[in-house]
């Protein structure tokens, strides 16, 4: 499982984004991941780097395809190896 923290913006669109945070956030329920919104960014699990990118591309085209001229990817990823994380597991172990 990998996990990840994904922020995508456009610069340039003003200073209200709800638009755009909103459809990419569309896109990732869509996608039948598990996430969470947070204030700043969203964490994702997903089965693979495949799976990761191909999602970050499918955002990162919805707010293409709002008009954005150029957009910012802040992406985070967590690949462990040495056992089977979820966003559940990683909040249950720090509270």
């Amino acid at each position: 499982m990998i996990l990840a923290q994904l922020s995508v913006y456009p610069i340039g669109e003003g200073t209200s984004l709800g638009s755009f945070v909103r459809k990419g956030i569309q896109v990732i329920k869509d996608s039948g991941y598990t996430y969470s919104v947070g204030g700043l960014s969203t964490a994702i699990e997903v089965p693979d780097m495949d799976s990761l990118f191909a999602l970050v591309k499918e955002v990162r085209q919805a707010h293409l395809d709002q008009g954005a001229k150029r957009i910012v990817v802040d992406l985070k990823i967590d690949d462990r190896g040495d056992k089977d994380a979820t966003l559940k597991s990683k909040i249950n172990s720090v509270t």
